[in-house]
């Protein structure tokens, strides 16, 4: 694969802002940023997608909306209805966060129906897992895999996993779910690289300046 163009790197990440103390102006910033350089998406709290749907709707940036951010021990009912309520307001993808409880009890049935409620509910639209690798072990990263795979889930968020983590995800995924990867991308070389190892989109954390 040839170095990826910044317009290239662009059209693969998605600027993140969703701290719990980030006003009207930071989205607005958000958004601003986003359309000028065209970035791939943004993902905003499900409070803030009506804005950020207002301020991007005639352009090609799409707006993301975290669902149960940040602990995911909401109940299932709550995540589908947050996930509805989002839809209305103009989120187009989705960005999940699953019940950590749940997952260290085994509770396969109950993840797997939580994760296809929110699927169903999204309506074709994509849906990601934030798998936070950092917190778990190889075989709950695999256990989650195969959950994503059964549910139809989209795309999984490493966050700021480590190389091998990642050749370990997409061995395990296959080729039949996305796996995104956090944190600054030094430069075209680097992007090339974890895209060769299974990455397919990024995630930048979007701080306002001033």
């Amino acid at each position: 694969m040839n170095a990826l163009s910044p317009i290239e790197i662009a059209a693969r990440t998605e600027l993140v802002l969703v701290r719990p103390d980030a006003t009207r102006a930071e989205i607005e910033a958000l958004c601003l940023h986003a359309r000028e350089n065209n970035f791939r998406a943004i993902c905003v709290n499900s409070s803030r997608v009506a804005q950020a749907f207002m301020l991007l709707e005639d352009s090609d940036v799409k707006v993301i909306s975290t669902i149960g951010f940040p602990i995911g021990a909401a109940d299932s009912d709550v995540k589908r209805y947050e996930t509805e309520v989002a839809i209305d307001f103009g989120a187009q993808e989705f960005e999940v966060v699953l019940n950590l409880g749940h997952l260290k009890d085994r509770e396969e049935a109950n993840m797997l129906r939580e994760l296809r409620d929110i699927v169903d509910a999204a309506e074709e639209r994509p849906v990601s897992i934030l798998l936070g690798t950092k917190l778990l072990e190889e075989e709950e990263q695999v256990f989650i895999c195969n959950l994503a795979l059964e549910a139809g889930v989209k795309l999984l968020n490493a966050g700021n996993a480590d190389i091998e983590t990642i050749k370990f995800l997409r061995e395990t995924l296959g080729k039949k779910c996305g796996i995104k990867v956090t944190g600054e991308i030094a430069d075209a070389d680097a992007a090339r690289e974890l895209i060769e190892i299974g990455a397919t989109h990024f995630t930048m954390p979007f701080i306002a300046q001033g």
